[in-house]
């Protein structure tokens, strides 16, 4: 019995029923001989971690654009923390920790530059629409590694598809408990490390929060993200122990938690503060969006193969979407900023 195996072993003896096991995995769209050290989870978790487009995101914003400072969060250290979120809340309930990890180290491969300006610029230019977890969807699939894409297991790409979004519908729900965790994880990481960049910022008081999510959830970075934690396992323990399969929070703390994404949404994802930044970056990423349409020459291989298969608009898509904030700006420079060239 190799290292694999025994491991395997283990999540029987350990985990949930509900939990997904590693050796009952759908598996991958082409077959591969089985590694015998790690789980086919964490051999998706290491393919994630050692691609480039994970590394990109050290370069790609969360929420506040272009910032200076050291401790404002990107989208790479927003992975780390919806990560962190996921697996404690999984070793928590009982289900598969590996395929929580290989999943939110994979769900925002596929987001674009300047946080989600960068998204509705891309939707607007492709006629089918963008949207980023299907974007990390086919990042992982179709363009890394050249277009030979990473090769990843059925449940871990269901995972990152699925994590987007507020919504409860069936539709929208990951088919395994551990997807569903990354989905509400990513949620609870976003709300409370953006409040914590606003307040840096001085964009937002603690005392503007609303009194009653605050009364629910705590007053602190801290103390919000252990309630919401500890509510979700507690409720989902016992939802599981009646039959549901799904992941629950009270009434109460879902509430609290619905009500604070709206006050965001409102007072700083969309709110005026920050809209003379946002317009700016849209308007760096529409000039490059079309000058890259209007000069398909200039793409790089992988791209004009997308363009001969799927059409330009896609490819110029795939292309810009990958791009990080730093490498936009200077691309925008480079190719529309004059040059002093006589001196």
């Amino acid at each position: 019995m190799n290292v694999r195996e025994k491991m395997e072993g283990f999540e029987r003896l350990t985990l949930l029923p509900q939990a997904t096991f590693s050796s009952e995995s759908l598996g991958r769209k082409e077959e591969e001989e089985k590694d015998s050290f790690r789980t086919c989870f964490m051999v998706d978790r290491d393919r994630i971690i050692h691609c480039k487009s994970f590394r990109r995101l050290k370069h790609k914003t969360q929420v506040y654009i272009k910032t200076f400072g050291d401790h404002y969060r990107t989208r790479l250290t927003h992975t780390l923390e919806v990560s962190q979120i996921a697996r404690t809340i999984g070793i928590g309930i009982g289900i598969n920790e590996s395929l929580i990890e290989a999943i939110s180290l994979g769900h925002d491969l596929g987001h674009a530059a300047f946080a989600h300006n960068g998204e509705e610029v891309i939707n607007e230019f492709l006629d089918e629409g963008f949207r980023h977890n299907e974007q990390s969807v086919r990042v992982v699939e179709k363009l890394e590694r050249e277009g030979r894409g990473l090769n990843l297991t059925e449940e871990v790409i269901d995972g990152i598809l699925h994590h987007s979004g507020l919504s409860n519908n069936s539709n929208n729900k990951a088919k395994t408990l551990e997807g569903r965790v990354v989905k509400v994880s990513d949620k609870i990481a976003y709300l409370n490390h953006d409040i914590d960049d606003s307040i840096r910022a001085g964009l937002l008081r603690v005392d503007d929060l609303p009194k009653e999510v605050i009364k629910v959830l705590g007053k602190t970075h801290s103390e919000r993200i252990e309630t919401l934690v500890t509510d979700v396992v507690k409720n989902t323990t016992v939802a599981l122990e009646k039959g549901i399969f799904d992941i629950e929070f009270s009434k109460e703390v879902w509430e609290a938690m619905t009500e604070l994404r709206r006050f965001m949404f409102k007072n700083v994802y969309l709110g005026d503060i920050l809209r003379v930044e946002r317009n700016k970056a849209k308007f760096v990423l529409e000039n490059i969006l079309n000058y890259y349409y209007n000069h398909e020459n200039e793409l790089p291989d992988i791209y004009k193969k997308v363009a001969k298969e799927e059409g330009l608009k896609r490819a110029v898509a795939d292309y810009v979407a990958g791009m990080s904030d730093d490498y936009c700006l200077n691309m925008f420079n480079n190719l529309f900023v004059p040059k002093l060239v006589i001196y």
